[in-house]
């Protein structure tokens, strides 16, 4: 049973984006602090820290016993691993804990460095099943950080099969789509999820289009704006199932956030460890939401339920519900509120259209009956809202508008005086221990019990006898527990005295002084981890000679059987199948095989625990290669050639969805035992070719046209929108009757398509094409090419492929490419510039 857990081996992991968070942090009771620096960090846009602050930052929390892990949670090109290499080198000499890292190029090179220094796994790195953790186990990680996706009972089996410490987001912001496996912002804006660059489109507002008709939804727009995760009571069930790191989003939160949520998590973690079965008061949620809110859910801890996720009608922070306006005054609203109130909130009318400007102000006065409240009016009062005479236009207010209370100064005065203040954040037990004899020094032992050091400290003078008042046990208590002011407190006093002895009151005092300064000395110092000097491009492939034209071959990836059909018929002789439904399978491979022609099965991108027998349907199928889209799949097929050397073993390609930004992730999945790998979509031209350049490009296929994928989600648009059901037992499958697509802003129609595992992947409207680049990509050694297809008819799969083979034997240009094709002209998710 779990019940062995104490509450030192669960952790609560507070974000901090400035100096005054980390202090709001510690504070407030957090365990352990995740923070950035300048460069490589999934929140750009956060102050964040600078790397030569890192001693500085991590002397602080070690001092007050926390500890701090940096964030390098994105993909590192080529250009930047010796800027890489600099920030970890710094890392192991301040002593930082761990690394939160993405990249797997980016551990083989800190393993290369330091066999010992603590790596966590990233959310970005989408492990959401045992074998993906057990993927990660050859680089001694110390710890993985689940994908938000999975639940409670997931977490425990992952937990139980595994056996490395797993830790779990539990309160902020939720991603629509799988950490690590998003490329909208990057696709619109060139500002990458994987660079901590993050747009944030799925805060925006899209038409649902079904089956080439908008559906008519009211006013609910928002359809990919998830609510905010709050798991404040579940942490026992959390607790049980095996979290050992509970983690809060929000960096780029106030330091009020912080010092609110990390108190209330903290307090809901001791209260289960005290036995009590407390969960959080009504008021305490009321403070979270008031923080930061855009209404709560429990994510998808309890399972999927696609009816909660999304609320759809505002993507942005709203605070605490009040009520509605019943009625309009001619200095203010009447509404029964259903949370207390008073003068100084700040509240806002929301009239349904969060694109409109919505009027807001301070509550300037509050009326029960006619008469003034003085203090806080409380919930389910009727009262007569006042708001500021500049602030609010009430010709603009309606009956029936929601009101929320957005602002509390009272509240943040509070939480802001838990950091802002001259006295220690927290104070720690110290054990003394007292021996004297006459004729010699008073010898004192002086121990830091949670930091377990020891110093000793004895007196300049020696023991006189004592004429009037010896020294006793109650005279050096007081004088060794004078300790206000430091961040330690007499816990326990040892007192071994022979005969009548004193020395002076100052020699006490000096004895104390010093052993506080030793042992706070102490604290702050940082672990000691091996460090090796290496060299980066040590494992860089040797140039690769160049491929001639008519010498590379093309691939074609297809996502429906008639578009198999017509691929066949072309001089394509590598088909990869990519279908919704794995029963068309069968008669892809069939076909494919008919031709003497080889093909390809695709996995799914998200590999979920007791998800195998997909993977068991493939090999029955005996395809000649699995497109690999995820670590978990991809050690299912590694072990199942270990365990069955004679069965029929297909070849394993890495898709791009393995997120392979350099030359070092391409050695580790080239050794790992993949036969072929796919660069990632991050790249733009200049870090692709930089990547090619030191990589074995001889093993390497490069996607030269496709519709991106860009958001991949556990939230399914058809359950949500198109069904009564919560998820895929009783929705009715609404998927395989109809298709759906999300009409962003500038009448753009994306397709969703669902996958196997009921996911979605809302694809590019425009398919993009690289065709551009094949005569710098042929001279670097790659001669692979490979065309995805999304709705194409079979004459346009033809068509296309016909285009690129005529462009690969130098028949025609890549600009005659991309132009015939109406495609936009890059590769990847940003142009790019080919230096010339």
């Amino acid at each position: 049973m779990m019940s062995k857990i104490t509450r030192q081996d669960v952790e609560l992991l507070a974000p901090a984006g400035d100096w005054d968070c980390m202090r709001a942090a510690v504070a407030n009771g957090a365990d352990a602090i995740f923070f950035g620096v300048e460069k490589f960090n999934a929140r750009a846009r956060a102050n964040n820290f600078r790397m030569e602050e890192l001693p500085e930052i991590m002397a602080f929390l070690h001092s007050y016993g926390v500890k701090g892990f940096l964030t390098f949670n994105i993909l590192v090109f080529e250009d930047e691993l010796a800027d890489a290499k600099e920030l970890i080198d710094a890392c192991i000499d301040a002593g930082v804990d761990a690394v939160i890292v993405q990249d797997l190029g980016l551990v083989k090179m800190i393993r290369e460095i330091s066999p010992d220094f603590p790596i966590h796994g990233s959310t970005q790195m989408t492990i959401t099943s045992p074998e993906a953790v057990e993927f990660t186990k050859p680089w001694g990680m110390e710890r993985v950080v689940l994908g938000r996706e999975n639940n409670l009972k997931q977490i425990k089996q992952i937990g139980d099969q595994a056996k490395l410490p797993m830790e779990v987001f539990v309160h902020g912001a939720l991603c629509v789509s799988y950490s690590g496996q998003c490329l909208t912002s990057e696709m619109w804006g060139g500002r990458s999820a994987n660079r901590g660059e993050c747009a944030q489109a799925c805060r925006l507002p899209y038409d649902l289009m079904v089956d080439g008709e908008q559906k008519p939804m009211g006013d609910v727009a928002y359809l990919l704006s998830p609510k905010d995760l709050a798991a404040i009571d579940i942490m026992p069930e959390l607790i049980e199932a095996g979290v050992t790191s509970f983690k809060i989003e929000g960096r780029l939160k106030s330091p009020e956030y912080v010092a609110n949520v990390v108190s209330k998590y903290s307090k809901a973690i001791d209260q289960y460890f005290e036995g009590k079965g407390e969960r959080p008061s009504k008021e305490e949620i009321r403070e979270l939401q008031q923080s930061f809110s855009r209404g709560f859910t429990h994510g998808f801890l309890e399972g999927t339920n696609n009816k909660k996720l999304v609320e759809g009608t505002f993507p942005k922070s709203r605070g605490v519900y009040l009520g509605r306006v019943e009625q309009v005054l001619r200095d203010g609203v009447v509404c029964k509120i259903e949370a207390p109130l008073k003068r100084g909130d700040g509240i806002v009318f929301d009239a349904g259209d969060p694109t409109k400007k919505e009027e807001g102000g301070r509550v300037y006065d509050l009326r029960r009956k006619g008469v003034k409240i003085e203090g806080e009016a409380g919930e389910g009062w009727f009262v007569d809202i006042v708001a500021g005479r500049n602030d609010v236009d009430l010709r603009r207010v309606h009956v029936g508008d929601r009101i929320w209370k957005t602002s509390d100064p009272a509240l943040d005065k509070r939480l802001r005086q838990t950091f802002e203040t001259e006295k220690p954040y927290r104070v720690f037990p110290v054990h003394v221990r007292a021996v004297g004899n006459p004729g010699q020094p008073l010898i004192t032992f002086w121990t830091d019990v949670q930091k377990g050091t020891t110093v000793r400290v004895d007196s300049e003078l020696e023991l006189d006898i004592a004429k009037k008042r010896p020294m006793d046990y109650e005279l050096l208590e007081e004088q060794f527990g004078r300790l206000g002011g430091t961040i330690f407190q007499l816990e326990k006093l040892e007192v071994d005295l022979h005969g009548d002895v004193i020395v002076p009151m100052r020699e006490l005092n000096s004895i104390r002084r010093r052993a506080v300064e030793q042992l706070a000395g102490e604290r702050p110092k940082p672990p000691v981890y091996t460090k090796r000097e290496i060299e980066i491009f040590g494992d860089a492939a040797p140039s690769a000679a160049p491929v001639p034209l008519g010498g590379a071959k093309l691939t074609a990836l297809c996502r429906s059987l008639d578009q198999v059909l017509a691929a066949v018929q072309t001089s394509v002789d590598f088909i990869y199948a990519d279908f919704e439904f794995i029963k068309q399978f069968p008669a892809a491979v069939e076909a494919v095989h008919a031709a003497g022609k080889q093909i390809a099965l695709a996995t799914p991108r998200i590999h979920m625990p007791g998800e195998n027998g997909y993977h068991n349907n493939i090999l029955r199928l005996k395809p000649d290669a699995v497109l690999v889209r995820n670590t978990g799949a991809l050690y299912f097929y590694l072990r199942h050639r270990l365990e069955n050397p004679l069965a029929h073993q297909p070849k394993l390609i890495g898709d791009f969805s393995l997120n392979i930004a350099n030359h070092k992730a391409v050695e580790l999945f080239l050794e790992a035992g993949c036969d072929v790998v796919t660069p990632s979509y991050d790249l733009n031209i200049q870090q692709m070719v930089d990547l090619l350049g030191k990589s074995r490009t001889e093993q390497m296929e490069v996607v030269i046209h496709q519709h991106l994928p860009m958001f991949h989600t556990e939230h399914c648009v058809y359950c949500t929108f198109l069904s009564e059901g919560t998820d895929y037992t009783n929705c009715g499958r609404p998927c395989e009757e109809h298709r759906a697509s999300l009409q962003d802003r500038i009448g753009m129609s994306h397709p969703v398509r669902v996958d196997e595992g009921c996911r979605n992947t809302v694809y590019n409207a425009i398919e993009q094409s690289g065709a551009e680049y094949l005569m710098n990509f042929l001279q670097l050694g790659v001669s692979s090419f490979r065309v995805e297809f999304l709705e194409e008819t079979p004459e346009q799969v033809q068509e296309v492929i016909d285009l690129y083979n005529r462009a690969l034997r130098g028949e025609i240009s890549g600009t005659q490419v991309w132009k015939t094709l109406k495609a936009t002209n890059q590769l990847g998710v940003t142009r790019g510039q080919l230096v010339k």
